[in-house]
């Protein structure tokens, strides 16, 4: 859709199910003809042509999770064609895997077949945080890896995909960001498989925590299909400069207490702050907060801005702050120190 890749979004990423069941007789993959008439080269001299850059899915087991051929002991065999076809990103899944071979030497050996492809393409370890993932991702290459497990459009699964990513968060960092899987922001319901569709309230609340987090950020709905205020979220450019931050600090949960109230900072670039407070209640609530739960100097007085409107809600305030939210929104707040 018009405006997402001036926004950022650069990456078109097919998932499982676009291989045959069985390789060719050299050992190759092979596209399924009926989906991919004319190759994946083809398609990625497409997907550059518009600016963009292409993304495909393998995983480091015997199968992909559909049951079609994936990349266990054809790692290098597979990083050529990938290189060869022009692809731009990798996605590794941890289906089917062998028990008997180490995690990270799976992650590894897919790692080095890349690296020595002649082609620089990004490797996004999907192994959903299992198997002690954070003690070992970043020795494998990876620049990216699942911290959760799988996604669903539902509310129950976004406070629970929240509530495990801050056990993860001091992995969190540059070279090799945590991925709580893509967004489901405007799916409404489009694959049943998904879960039951948020509203709209709902799809600000999982936009604005991967912001904060410094989550990669990938649409799951059709682009297609987005609506107006789908597109709204996902292209504010305030919550996208948070979530690029350079200086790429991770966030930290300060509490869920006080009645719903559940309260995260980030330390941004140029002596800034983000603050993301989120109404868990099913009501419409008000919630204040205090400079010290963020440790900060009550003394230190803050410009505070909307992240969400641009609008400054306080020009100079200093030690407490308070927001109004409808149930399940989250106010994502730019604490600026006025001197």
């Amino acid at each position: 859709r018009e405006g997402l890749l001036d926004a950022g979004y650069e990456y078109v990423v097919i998932d499982d199910i676009w291989a045959l069941k069985e390789r060719d007789k050299a050992g190759r993959l092979v596209p399924d003809p009926e989906k991919f008439p004319h190759g994946m080269k083809y398609l990625s001299d497409y997907i550059h042509s518009k600016g963009l850059k292409f993304g495909m899915y393998s995983s480091a087991g015997y199968q992909t999770c559909a049951g079609y051929p994936a990349s266990f002991e054809y790692e290098w065999t597979d990083a050529a064609s990938f290189a060869e076809w022009g692809v731009d990103y990798l996605k590794y899944d941890y289906c089917y895997h062998p028990t008997n071979v180490r995690p990270d030497i799976l992650y590894k050996r897919m790692a080095l077949a890349l690296a020595n492809s002649g082609r620089d393409i990004v490797f996004s370890a999907c192994s959903w945080g299992v198997d002690n993932t954070r003690q070992w991702i970043k020795e494998t290459g990876a620049h990216l890896w699942r911290s959760t497990g799988d996604i669903y459009d539902g509310w129950p699964n976004i406070k629970m995909l929240a509530h495990k990513e801050m056990q993860e968060m001091e992995y969190n960092g540059c070279g090799c960001f945590n991925d709580m899987d893509m967004l489901v922001v405007g799916m409404h319901e489009q694959n049943d498989w998904m879960g039951p569709g948020m509203t709209d309230i709902e799809y600000r609340t999982n936009f604005a925590i991967w912001c904060v987090v410094a989550a990669p950020l990938l649409i799951g709905a059709d682009p297609n299909h987005l609506d107006s205020v789908a597109l709204d979220i996902l292209k504010n450019p305030r919550l996208i400069a948070i979530n690029q931050d350079p200086l790429a600090m991770p966030a930290h949960r300060v509490s869920t207490e006080d009645h719903g109230r559940e309260l995260w900072v980030r330390q941004l670039s140029d002596f800034r702050w983000v603050s993301a407070i989120i109404n868990r209640a099913h009501e419409k609530r008000e919630y204040s907060y205090k400079w010290e739960e963020l440790d900060l100097s009550p003394a230190v007085p803050m410009k505070i801005t909307d992240a969400w409107t641009g609008e400054i809600l306080a020009e100079k305030v200093c030690g407490e702050f308070a927001v109004s939210l409808e149930a399940h929104d989250t106010a994502v707040l730019i604490m600026t120190p006025v001197l």
